[in-house]
């Protein structure tokens, strides 16, 4: 049976993601090198990464999803500010955070989790960090480049910026290309 990579996640209206990509551009120059960054098209709020499904699991996974929304309802998110894991001294990620109504999309991804689990897809280990990825440091960057990058984040200025309203989940597709990731909506479902 086929199987498709897949993850669930919350999409970003095209304000926001051009708001990302202004960042990243400030960020990009000198870094091209050592840090490949995600298309601002492609950012997205992750809530579960399920990794490679069964297409015949994939009705099972949108009822999960939509047995995890009740009681949501639509929620209010804003970047909020600049960052990277694990440490600006070794960054392996580059992130802008948020904040607002989290609470609510706290609320959301552990209901995601107790839905999922029954189904086969165990629960994260760690606790789950809401961020925007807006690129990854390559495995050959030199300590230097690690810490050039460090420094970059530090002085670059990034407090709040856009807020959004969610009002969907979406099951994505996530196809893996020598360009990047290829993501296709599979099936949104309505907070």
């Amino acid at each position: 049976m086929e199987r498709i990579r897949s993850f669930i996640a919350i999409q970003l209206p095209p304000g926001v993601k051009a708001e990302l990509a202004q960042l990243q551009g400030r960020l990009r120059p000198g870094t091209e090198a050592f840090v490949k960054w995600v298309e601002a098209e492609g950012i997205h709020l992750t809530l579960k990464f399920l990794g490679e499904v069964e297409t015949g699991r994939i009705d099972g996974v949108v009822a999960a999803i939509a047995a995890s929304v009740p009681g949501i309802g639509p929620f209010h998110l804003r970047l909020a500010g600049l960052g990277v894991f694990p440490s600006l001294a070794r960054p392996r990620v580059v992130w802008v955070g948020v904040e607002g109504e989290v609470a609510k999309l706290l609320g959301l991804q552990r209901s995601l989790e107790v839905q999922l689990k029954p189904l086969g897809f165990p629960a994260e280990a760690r606790a789950f960090t809401p961020h925007l990825t807006l690129g990854r440091v390559r495995e050959r960057a030199s300590a230097q480049e690690q810490r050039q990058l460090g420094e970059m984040v530090a002085a670059t200025q990034f407090g709040t910026g856009s807020d959004f309203e969610v009002t969907s989940v979406s099951l994505m597709r996530s196809q893996l290309t020598p360009q990047g990731a290829i993501y296709s909506l599979i099936s949104e479902i309505g907070l």
